[in-house]
């Protein structure tokens, strides 16, 4: 009863990160286009699209890890995501200060 009840938490955590991935992948790729179209105008977006891609590769690193279990391959393959999540943050910071304050 317990595996089953562990399958569906799963399954349902399998959904919301798939749903993430889909609406923050849309909104990235449209605010990456926007920001492209007239890059002066619109040079807040940069900051944001790094934002969005750091949160997302955090979410997918947190979700491989949790599902790696024992095995050191896939635990260590969620570090790395984690770790490029963290330096996405990193850029986004670097490139808001550098524009507002630029």
């Amino acid at each position: 009863m317990y595996i089953q009840e562990r399958g569906r938490n799963l399954r349902n955590a399998s959904m919301m990160v798939d749903l993430v991935h889909i609406v923050v992948g849309v909104l990235i790729v449209v605010l990456a286009v926007i920001s492209f179209l007239n890059p002066e105008d619109h040079m807040l977006l940069f900051p944001a699209v790094f934002f969005l891609a750091g949160a997302l590769n955090l979410i997918n690193g947190i979700y491989k890890i949790r599902l790696s279990g024992r095995e050191k391959k896939k635990k260590a393959a969620g570090m790395a995501v984690l770790l490029f999540g963290v330096l996405l943050f990193a850029l986004a910071g670097i490139s808001a200060v550098s524009i507002w304050w630029g």
